[in-house]
């Protein structure tokens, strides 16, 4: 038997030696510490096929990216001339190429693995690269736009850019190493150990690709390998708070430098900081201690994803077997090209945040940072009684159903049609205050479940089409536009919602364009009223922009919207839906979206 033991634990450490021995050690992964509070990454390469496809879609939104950096760049010009240069240069390597011709002259690999994390909340940004000498050339030529290089330094024989960013008490630090580019903002004049460790020259002791933390997500939230990131608050809150970390550190002191110049209080007193920083920040992030998220399924032909937000188990546990009755919150309800059904159980919510508000009352914050909050739930607690009355306190959610849109000129809303549910456990009570509110409305009787009441020309004359109103046992549902009434008694028969089901939403390729053309048009407006408030005789002051200076800004501004329109017209082209719904189950907070193209 004794044998026989010896045998099976040498197998499985056998094992164990040949999983190790596939990881690749110098994967972007391998160079995170096991420890960081955030992350995302590849975990896997897309096929060929899928990655032209999104290649494809993202060519669409470049010329728009391109008018942007442009924009920005002539605001940046009066203060920050260098930097506006600097921005054009970029904006130019873009400017009349697609992605893959952008990383291709710049080195940059498509089909290779990143990874973005923090080394403590110090962000780091690892991609491998095809040419890591394309990758040098490039940089070169941005430093030249600038106008003077970036500071070179070394460190062992690792040789790495830097750019101190005084204010802030930071700095951009960009090498390549090996493979691999490399860019992080760290604390200015970083220590050497954080230096070392975020090239990569020192390992951490246990690494993200040996923790396989990532990896877990894929497996226990069904996300796809090609995106994976997490958020750990547990992790990040405390280090964000109590002012531990070196980054987070070095930007209080600078900050607490410029306000002591301006107010002649010690820097020292500024700084202070309270042993209960760290302990109350974790308090907090008990009660969301993370956030996940990762495509659930990519392809040429469909982007789904998932975001998941973990709670403690007695928030859960309050909302996870929710049933509201909200007439089409329901997974199956027949849906309009734009339908969006949002739960609002209001008596449930009272009770949830009147506990989490006497919580606060008994055990109030005392670490700085976190002190306004205790002034917060105060507040939130007063106001949470009134919640109570009728008909606010009978409610249980809204669905807004359209199945028309158009733009209107003379109008700041647009022309529609369509259905507005509200839920409510009184919906009786709640036309009788309606009917309080609009005396035009009082002389309406619709009974429960039958059909449909018009509303009289006192109404209507202000919604400028004809509506009808219908009562179910747990909602209203207003019709507005010709036709809508024969859709109103399905509307209140619609599936309510799951266990612990608090929204959905649906909107059809055709109701997306609808959207994007009446939001283009109300940018123009709001762009050329600006434009005419600019015109003016009156004196620049010294130092203020001049009104060349404006006009260029809005020319860009300008272009920038119209790029910007033009790429969302012609993505939203391809777009045959997109649905979304939100749930709470054991673990916390889940919204999934799938969007289909055609």
């Amino acid at each position: 038997m004794q044998s026989r033991t010896r045998f099976i634990a040498l197998g499985l450490a056998c094992v164990a030696l040949a999983a190790c021995s596939h990881k690749d050690k110098n994967a972007p992964l391998a160079f995170v510490p096991a420890d960081t509070p955030y992350a995302a990454a590849n975990l896997a390469v897309l096929d060929d096929d899928t990655r032209q496809a999104l290649l494809a879609q993202a060519d669409l939104q470049l010329p728009s990216q391109v008018a942007q950096m442009e924009a920005f760049a002539v605001r940046l010009q009066a203060d920050d001339p260098d930097a506006a240069r600097l921005v054009r240069v970029f904006a130019a390597e873009f400017k009349g190429k697609t992605i893959e011709g952008f990383a291709q002259a710049n080195g940059l690999d498509l089909k290779g693995r990143f990874v973005f994390y923090g080394e403590g909340m110090a962000p780091v940004l690892r991609i491998e690269l095809a040419d890591p000498k394309a990758f040098e050339g490039f940089v070169g030529r941005l430093e030249a736009a600038y106008g003077k290089k970036l500071d070179s330094a070394t460190i062992g024989t690792q040789g790495y850019r830097r750019q101190v960013f005084p204010a802030s008490g930071t700095e951009l630090v960009l090498a390549v190493v090996g493979r691999q580019m490399v860019a992080a903002l760290l604390p200015a004049n970083a220590a050497t150990p954080l230096l070392r460790q975020t090239l990569g020259l020192d390992r951490p002791a246990k690494s993200l690709q040996d923790d396989g933390r990532l990896a877990a997500l894929v497996q226990n939230k069904g996300y796809a390998k090609w995106l994976v990131g997490q958020l750990d608050l547990t992790r990040a809150l405390p280090l964000v708070v109590s002012g531990s970390d070196p980054l987070i550190a070095a930007i209080e002191k600078a900050h607490a430098g410029a306000e002591s110049a301006h107010t002649g209080e010690p820097v020292a007193n500024l700084l202070k900081s309270s042993p209960s920083c760290i302990p109350e920040a974790g308090r907090i992030a008990a009660r969301v201690p993370s956030l996940s998220f990762g495509y659930t399924r990519l392809d040429a032909k469909h982007q789904d994803g998932r975001f998941d937000v973990a709670l403690a188990d007695d928030i859960s546990k309050a909302f996870s077997g929710l049933k509201v009755e909200l007439p089409g919150l329901g997974n199956g309800a027949n849906v309009a090209p734009f339908d969006l059904s949002l739960a609002l159980p209001v008596t449930v919510l009272r009770t949830f945040w009147s506990a989490q508000a006497d919580a606060v009352a008994a055990k109030p914050f005392t670490c700085p940072m976190l002190v306004d909050l205790n002034d917060s739930f105060a507040k939130l607690g007063e106001s949470l009684p009134k919640t109570a009355l009728p008909p606010f306190g009978n409610l249980l959610g809204v669905r807004l159903a359209l199945d028309t849109l158009s733009a209107d000129k003379t109008s700041s809303l647009p022309n529609f049609t369509g259905r507005i549910v509200l839920g409510s456990s009184d919906p009786a009570g709640l036309l009788a205050t309606g009917q309080m509110m609009v005396p035009a409305l009082a002389r309406l009787k619709p009974a429960p479940n039958a059909a449909p009441v018009a509303l009289p020309p006192d109404v209507t004359g202000m919604l400028g089409e004809p509506a009808w109103l219908a009562t179910g046992d747990k909602a209203l549902a207003l019709g507005i536009g010709a036709g809508e009434n024969a859709k109103l008694a399905g509307t209140l028969r619609d599936p309510s919602g799951e266990p612990g089901q608090l929204a959905r939403m649906h909107l059809s390729g055709a109701m997306y364009l609808d959207w994007l053309k009446f939001m283009e048009m109300k940018s123009d407006s709001l762009a050329a009223a600006a434009a005419e408030m600019s015109k003016s005789d009156e004196p620049t002051i010294t130092g203020e922009t001049t009104p060349a200076d404006e006009a260029a800004q809005a020319a860009a501004d300008a272009a920038r919207s119209k790029a910007q329109f033009a790429a969302m017209e012609a993505q939203a082209q391809r777009v045959d839906s997109i649905d979304a719904e939100l749930h709470v189950d054991d673990s916390g907070i889940v919204i999934t979206s799938q969007t289909t193209l055609k």
